[in-house]
């Protein structure tokens, strides 16, 4: 098959690797056009430094760089080789960065990539310009390495080309053409070529092309410095392009790598040099290239000090030359995949670096191709996951900025993004202020982790300390606040979640084929289901109340979900699908005593019959119209108390002034979090992904296989015999190894799994960690180690949930 018209813009890494992908699956109409010559177009990849880190906190990131390492390892240009394999070596200076190395090893152990730690001696041994005196220790990885990027984009396109597609060399894109929405054509200097699909990789140009169909690109092009040093004499003879490993300094912002007798020095500590997309100048304007700035040598002078110190015999040696190289940054520091919302086949694969541009050329042909991808979880890539306020010029540029400076800072999992603060506050944002609230933040919402008016609640309980660094955005209040809910009733600001309506003649049947329940309910009834691709793997977790006949709301996970609603809406125009969650509020009013505070506030029957588990209906609190959703996830009596954003104030007031005679409290998401995960309850993103089947992740009950086709069915059926590994909890009885998130799980001395979520369970009182296994492993009361730091933590697989059992406490 040749497959469909298909136009890539940019014929760098990217879109040279998307080229030789997807013709590799078949699809052979390709044009790949770009405005400089090949195979050095002018983009980033024309000058890019070429060092490969695999590491990365990502699993996703980490596994683009893997399948890149290897694809590069197996291409060459008549004889010379696209990888250059010498390993990677990262070093630290300070004890934070010893730690930090430490929990970076953990990340590549826990995705299943080689590497070990050293000492200051070994660092040396594997890099001898290293000053001992200078560095604590080090991290290696032996498949890290140098991508020749020209070479490895002019290998690509000669097997591209072999297949049949196009490579059109300065061609400038001046237009796409759209009709009905759908692209229809990719407009040149040189003319015109149809296109059916068009796929922007246009690197730092992209928000430019993008723009050509009204799309909001939210990356910025900033200048990073690299120089290189004239001859260094403690390398002198050195034939080879590369020995030693590439290096980075992290601690200093910098990385090395050799080039013969030189070094390369790449620089991110100074300041952001942002660069407006309408400033770059075109391929025939610029001195050597369009990404290629003049060296600002001021910029680097603590760089050239820096390097002095690390490697002492640069002292011997010069800089001879430098450039301020524009690369992509993007808000959250990850690349832009996918398609846009509103222009039917117009497709983005930008903000990637040579480390990930073979594993995203993969991914995108998968995309592309079958209609969903197989090797890769993309939903943190998704270029559809930013909410509104993501997108605007000044959050996108300071975001961006922001990221280049902490590029290599050590930063904590619960750290909070820098201003711009505050983005997105609730409806109780004055009162959670006046109660204290420590907020970090969520996709823009201010959420309270705990409430300093909280702290006499300490008196008389003993809340275990947790380790230095998961103390970090903690406090023991958190614990207290967790027992307390158990123990009285407790309000939490449910706010921060995606609220979708769908309504219309349609809605029913349109949510019955988009997900795993049976949402055709009774009105007033509340489903948890799934939503699945294609080959059934998890795209989310929702929760479905039926409010009228052609009325539901949806308690989504994000922006991508409204964007798979919006793409399978039917053309009839028979369902509609709107956010409604900057117009509405909504309380969590959970405990033991929750029904002694709401039910004299209404009319309305809140006794066990009156409102059964997973109903929903509509009632007035006090004077506050309200729907109440009678369902928890922390695992206690209570409801979700929704209400219009006028009136969200009123309600915390009226909720409140009930509660707190009874002992009630606020309480922020650190319990919430601990509370959830004793009830065993998965969190979309964290827990499971794109990549698990709900049988695996522990979520077959939401699956109803009797149901009508819905999507994802027919792959289900077939993944749900071979169950391979389990999403599993595991207790921790040291009350203060409260372990993150992310680390390795070893049995004996084999790693064979990783920790997604975890919290100490001030309740059950041990560590939880929920963690993906082998599922020959999840055996209640097997032992196993969790690797934190330099630490192995014991752990037990458990059965679940490890609180209420029985249900008797939520259905109460």
């Amino acid at each position: 098959m040749a497959g469909p018209r298909v136009v890539i813009i940019g014929a760098g890494v990217v879109g040279a690797a998307l080229a030789d992908e997807i013709s590799a699956r078949g699809w052979t109409d390709v044009t790949v056009v770009d405005q400089g010559p090949l195979p050095a177009t002018g983009g980033s990849s024309s000058h890019a430094p070429g060092l490969v880190f695999q590491t990365n906190s990502s699993k996703t990131m980490t596994e683009l760089a893997r399948y890149t390492v290897e694809k590069f390892c197996s291409l060459d240009v008549d004889g010379r080789p696209c990888y250059l394999q010498v390993g990677g070596l990262e070093v630290a200076t300070t004890p934070e960065r010893v730690a930090e190395l430490q929990r970076r090893h953990g990340w590549l152990t826990a995705w299943g990539i080689e590497s070990r730690l050293l000492s200051s001696e070994e660092c040396v041994e594997q890099h001898p310009l290293v000053n001992p005196d200078k560095v604590l220790g080090g991290l290696l990885i032996p498949t890290d390495g140098l991508a020749k990027a020209v070479l490895a984009v002019e290998a690509q396109i000669r097997r591209a080309t072999d297949r049949g597609v196009r490579f059109l060399a300065r061609h400038e894109v001046l237009d796409i053409r759209t009709e009905d929405d759908r692209v229809t054509a990719v407009v040149t200097d040189q003319g015109e070529t149809p296109a059916d699909i068009v796929v922007c990789c246009a690197g730092i140009w992209g928000p430019k092309i993008a723009r050509m169909v009204g799309m909001n690109l939210p990356l910025t092009p900033l200048a990073h410095q690299l120089a290189w040093t004239g001859p260094v004499p403690a390398l002198a003879g050195q034939t080879e392009e590369a020995v030693r490993p590439i290096l980075r300094h992290q601690d200093a912002d910098l990385y090395y790598r050799d080039r013969f007798d030189g070094l390369g020095i790449g620089s991110y500590g100074h300041r952001p040099m942002p660069v407006d997309v309408d400033d770059i100048l075109s391929v025939d304007e610029a001195d050597e290239m369009p990404s290629v700035l003049k060296f600002t040598e001021d910029d680097f002078a603590e760089a050239w000090t820096e390097t002095q110190a690390l490697l002492p015999a640069t002292k011997e040696a010069e800089v001879e030359e430098g450039i301020n190289g524009l690369f992509s940054f993007t808000t959250d520091g990850l690349p832009l995949l996918g398609e846009s919302p509103d222009v039917k086949g117009f497709w983005v694969a930008e903000a990637v670096w040579v480390t990930h541009s073979a594993g995203v050329g993969r991914a995108m042909a998968e995309w592309l191709v079958d209609g969903h991808c197989s090797s890769f979880d993309l939903h943190e890539c998704d270029v559809n996951r930013f909410e509104p306020h993501q997108l605007a010029p000044e959050y996108v540029l300071a975001r961006d900025c922001q990221n280049f400076v902490e590029v290599y800072d050590i930063l904590h999992p619960l750290q909070p993004p820098a201003d711009p603060r505050p983005i997105r506050t609730s409806p109780f944002y004055s009162r959670q202020q006046e109660h204290g609230a420590f907020f970090l933040e969520a996709n823009g919402w201010e959420r309270p982790h705990w409430y300093e008016a909280n702290a006499g609640l300490l008196e008389g309980r003993t809340i275990p300390t947790p380790n230095d660094w998961a103390a970090q955005y903690w406090s023991p209040i958190v614990g207290a606040e967790a027992q307390a809910t158990r123990e009285t009733v407790a309000m939490y600001d449910m706010t921060a979640l995606k609220r979708l309506e769908v309504t219309g003649r349609g809605a029913a049947a349109f949510l019955e084929r988009l997900s795993t329940g049976k949402v055709d309910k009774s009105v007033g009834s509340v489903t948890y289901t799934l939503l699945l691709d294609q080959d059934g793997g998890i795209r989310s977790d929702i929760t479905v109340a039926r409010l009228a006949r052609d009325h539901f709301q949806v308690g989504a996970n994000g922006n991508l979900d409204l964007d798979w609603f919006t793409r399978h809406l039917p053309a009839d125009g028979s369902v509609q699908v709107r956010d409604i969650t900057a117009g509405t509020c909504c309380i969590g009013l959970w405990g033991p005593k929750a029904r002694e505070v709401l039910q004299p506030l209404t009319d309305q029957d809140f006794s066990g019959d009156g409102l059964k588990y997973f109903r929903a209906k509509r009632a007035h609190i006090g004077s506050v119209p309200v729907t109440a959703w009678r369902l928890s996830y922390v695992g206690e009596l209570g409801w979700e108390i929704y209400t219009t954003a006028d009136m969200g104030p009123k309600l915390w007031d009226t909720l409140w002034q009930a509660a707190e005679p009874l002992g009630g409290i606020i309480a922020g998401r650190g319990a919430f979090n601990s509370l959830r995960l004793e009830k065993g309850y998965r969190s979309f993103g964290t827990d499971m992904t794109y990549e698990h089947d709900p049988y695996e992740a522990g979520v077959g009950f939401a699956v109803k296989l009797d149901k009508d086709d819905f999507i994802g069915k027919s792959a289900l059926e077939r993944r749900k015999a071979g169950v391979r590994r389990k999403l599993t909890c595991l207790t921790i009885d040291d009350p203060h190894a409260v372990v993150m998130g992310k680390e390795p799980v070893y049995d004996g001395d084999r790693p064979v799994g990783y920790v997604t979520s975890a919290a100490h369970g001030y309740t059950i009182g041990k560590g939880i960690a929920y963690a993906w296994l082998p599922a020959e492993l999840a055996t209640p009361g097997r032992t196993l180690h969790i690797g934190y730091f330099d630490q192995r933590v014991e752990a037990a697989v458990a059965e679940e949930p490890l609180f209420d059992p029985t249900m008797s406490r939520l259905r109460g």
